[in-house]
């Protein structure tokens, strides 16, 4: 039998993280041969990512190898998009959403899919951060390994540009002092750089945030702007542009990971790469589509001078290595990450 569950209730997914920290032996599998796998993301219910990636694993490992059952939390039913990785080392989860921008204590090299780098689309990104992030990759070994955690599936997100609650884009002039939603480490010195005071915040929090004014512009691909709502507090647009992006994964613990039997892991491994491959194509059409549905709500896209334009890529062209140099400073290898993304880049 398949099983793919979903846990609206709060109070009910209140009761299942706390049987699970306290009485791990107590939730036992349906048949003496099924394998139960709980998964849990920040993602609200339709988000893209989540059906591009999570959704359809969930499905097509249930199908394959049909012992495998799924109990899955959307939504922040087990906790925010921070809290995500610890719930998944710690078993609360089996399979985690983890941004590593919000666990940039744990995973600062991770961040390197998000850097203003030299692409232009979801899937140059995606398959570029596989490449290196992958079981066995210098990212591997470097973070997911050290933590805990095993990748299965990974979305560097289309390309971000910049998007205003009421002042006018008109050039570089015109970003100068907007605080601007930010997810930290190197989106931080993105938005510095162009003038900007960064303002970390999780994606869930930016509507509310752009209607009190706590806020004044984001930094997003437009596919990530109407899961929230938030088109109705833009106005102003740019397209074009490369200001960095967010890389969107989910991991398995590595102790879970090695009690699955041998074909179990074999089809997540598969499955994962192929909706990898899949997802990053999914995104980048609606990056095209989502584009309009915005500026049929009333955002205007504009195109930046081309003088700005160019002052701009220079600008951030600096980004990537003082990301770099400021992890190397901490004993850990920026360099050697940046350098192998950006290999892997012209390969993909």
């Amino acid at each position: 039998m398949t099983r793919i569950s979903k846990f609206p209730s709060p109070l009910r997914t209140a009761g299942w993280a706390l049987s699970v920290a306290l009485l791990p032996l107590a939730v036992q599998p349906v048949a003496a041969q099924e394998i139960e796998l709980r998964a849990a993301d920040s993602l609200p219910t339709g988000h893209y990512i989540a059906q591009s990636l999570i959704e359809p694993f969930m499905e097509r490992v249930s199908e394959r190898t049909g012992k495998t059952e799924f109990a899955y939390f959307p939504a922040q039913q087990l906790g925010k998009a921070k809290d995500l990785l610890s719930l998944t080392q710690t078993g609360v989860t089996d399979i985690g959403y983890v941004g590593p921008s919000y666990v940039s204590d744990k995973m600062p090299l991770s961040a390197v899919g998000q850097l203003p780098e030299a692409f232009s689309t979801s899937c140059e990104g995606t398959m570029a951060y596989w490449e290196i992030a992958k079981p066995g990759g210098a990212l591997d070994q470097a973070e997911f390994a050290p933590n805990g955690v095993r990748l299965l599936m990974a979305m560097v997100l289309p390309p971000y540009n910049l998007l205003t609650s009421s002042r006018e884009i008109t050039g570089l002039d015109s970003m100068d002092g907007l605080k601007i939603r930010s997810t930290g480490g190197a989106l931080d010195l993105t938005v510095q750089k162009i003038g900007g005071v960064p303002v970390q915040m999780p994606a869930p929090e930016v509507r509310e945030a752009l209607s009190r004014g706590t806020i004044d512009a984001g930094l997003f691909p437009y596919p990530s702007v109407t899961p929230y709502g938030m088109e109705t507090f833009l106005d102003w647009g740019t397209q074009g542009m490369n200001f960095g992006s967010f890389v969107a994964t989910y991991v398995i613990r590595q102790e879970k990971w090695d009690s699955l039997p041998e074909d179990v892991q074999q089809a997540i491994t598969e499955i994962g790469e192929d909706l990898t491959r899949e997802g990053c194509e999914t995104a980048d059409r609606q990056n095209l589509e989502v584009k309009q549905q915005i500026a049929e709500a009333g955002v205007t896209f504009v195109d930046l001078p081309a003088g700005d334009v160019e002052k701009l890529n220079q600008i951030l062209s600096t980004v990537g290595s003082e990301w770099a140099e400021q992890l190397d400073a901490q004993g850990k290898p920026g360099t050697e990450i940046l350098e192998a993304f950006r290999s892997a880049l012209k390969r993909n």
